[in-house]
């Protein structure tokens, strides 16, 4: 039984994306662009973390967007617990439709507690990330995108983040 159905899904995914459309294809009229990532992640002393950055864009050519991304994250272990919220607009340059470069800047509420010590931080931080990455098409008009982003204004001494360098899995549809 398990065989026929998981035949009988690959014909019917096989139908869906083997139909072709007779004639011109319409113009695209929509310019706006969805997206974003999701992290879960899990370690020793019961560390926990969880993060969500959707973002809305708007194709100002066939090559360059701007928007606008927020973040919001959760960690707790057995030592700390961490809320923090982002917000800021980012600008994606695409080419050869494979690949990007990208600017993102991201103003950072922090809210920090270590349960050990009974010590409490709520600040802020300002993050700007330069990079880029490829693009991998997944459907019609969306792409996962895989990339590496570098903030710029990150020092080691002063900052909440542990590196300036993040590595960024997302999606986007509207491109």
């Amino acid at each position: 039984m398990k065989k026929i159905t998981i035949a009988m899904m690959l014909m019917l995914s096989g139908s869906v994306f083997c139909q072709v459309s007779v004639g011109t294809a319409p113009q695209e009229t929509n310019k706006w662009t969805f997206g974003g990532g999701i992290g879960l992640g899990f370690g020793s002393n019961s560390a926990f973390y969880l993060q969500a950055s959707p973002r809305v864009g708007y194709r100002l050519t066939d090559d360059l967007e701007g928007g606008v991304v927020g973040s919001v994250s959760w960690q707790t272990s057995n030592s700390y617990k961490s809320t923090m919220f982002g917000v800021g607009p980012f600008v994606n340059y695409y080419f050869a439709r494979s690949f990007y470069v990208g600017a993102n800047l991201q103003h950072y509420f922090i809210n920090y507690r270590d349960k050990f010590y009974d010590y409490k931080v709520n600040g802020e931080e300002t993050a700007l990330y330069l990079g880029g990455g490829y693009m991998q098409r997944i459907g019609g008009n969306s792409f996962m995108q895989l990339g590496l982003m570098y903030n710029v204004l990150w020092k080691e001494q002063s900052s909440a983040f542990s590196s300036g360098l993040v590595p960024n899995i997302g999606f986007v549809v509207g491109l």
